[in-house]
């Protein structure tokens, strides 16, 4: 309720400003949908956060099964949030994404957002903590109280670095009043804001901070089905044959990290598409191994000198990367 009446209140001002003032590209419907505009946000908080543009669909990505199953139950408590409420019941809105870096977890914070229609709105440590007392629970609490008023995706990336253990003696004072004040905030935020925090260092955290997820969520590296699952999709978008099999590629990026992967075939579209289709994607495939200085793959099940086949295993291919520095 207090959301719908902030939207009435900044509608009914909008309305008594002159038409010339009103912008289409700003008002109108070419918003996209899960795109926050910076323009908009009130001048307490835009120092604050940054907008992050979300495109990023639950079906885009390759995610465990398990994963992706909790993500969507929690996308269907949002979507049916009416009907737990008329049960007394609120949908979770507390999330913890926990893995190494590069393996998504920024983009299923987009997915939460673009799933929703909610603007993503990441936190920015260095406005937030400020050396003075009481300054950064100052800012947390204004930027909690938009996030009360205005639902949104809250993105707390790095999370480590304002949740961490209160009993280190290493860290400052600010730092541990800061995390007191943010678990206060938490518990204050309603449903219809959702707070996804990421982190590389899980044992870093308060043990306080814990108990206010309501869901935890582990993303780890691919395994060798997501890595198949990824090339199957890829080879799908290209004009001709990629040359390896998904079983190929998938030991040949054997314990790369999925932005990594991603790179990869980034870097093979960027190839074909600068030769003007001159060349075809198993060539492009091809010449983005070459440069990378691992071993090639093709078919003909041979290795050659780094620039035809590898039929070596995966922990072979690790220690020939460590070599060459790659």
């Amino acid at each position: 309720m207090n959301a719908i009446m902030e939207e009435s209140k900044r509608l009914a001002l909008r309305a008594t400003q002159p038409v010339q003032t009103q912008l289409p590209e700003v008002d109108g419907p070419a918003r996209l949908r899960g795109q926050a505009d910076s323009s908009q946000l009130p001048d307490r908080i835009a120092d604050l956060v940054y907008s992050i543009p979300a495109r990023r669909r639950l079906s885009e990505l390759v995610l465990k099964v398990e994963v992706v199953e909790q993500v969507e139950e929690l996308l269907h408590e949002f979507s049916n949030a009416g009907l737990l409420r008329s049960h007394s019941l609120e949908p979770r809105h507390t999330v913890l994404l926990v893995g190494p870096p590069g393996n998504g977890k920024t983009s299923l914070a987009e997915v939460f957002a673009c799933e929703l229609g909610l603007p993503l709105l990441s936190l920015r440590y260095d406005a937030i903590v400020d050396s003075f007392l009481g300054e950064t629970s100052n800012r947390l609490r204004k930027l909690i109280e938009y996030a009360t008023l205005n639902p949104c995706v809250l993105f707390f990336d790095e999370f480590d670095a304002v949740g961490k253990e209160r009993s280190d003696a290493q860290e400052t004072g600010e730092i541990k009043r800061v995390v007191s004040s943010l678990l206060m905030q938490m518990d204050r935020l309603p449903s219809h804001t959702l707070i996804v925090c990421a982190t590389n260092h899980p044992e870093l955290l308060d043990r306080a901070v814990w108990r206010r997820f309501e869901l935890k969520l582990e993303i780890d590296q691919p395994d060798h089905k997501q890595l198949t699952t990824w090339f199957r999709r890829f080879e799908k978008s290209l004009s001709g044959p990629a040359g390896i099999s998904p079983e190929q590629f998938a030991s040949y990026m054997s314990g790369e990290n999925m932005s990594a992967v991603e790179a990869f075939t980034l870097d093979v579209r960027r190839k074909i598409v600068l030769s003007h289709d001159k060349l075809s994607p198993a060539e492009a495939i091809r010449l983005v191994m070459k440069r990378g200085k691992l071993p090639a793959i093709d078919t003909s099940g041979e290795e050659k000198n780094g620039e035809g086949i590898s039929t070596s295993t995966p922990e072979k291919n690790k220690h020939r990367r460590k070599v060459q520095g790659t």
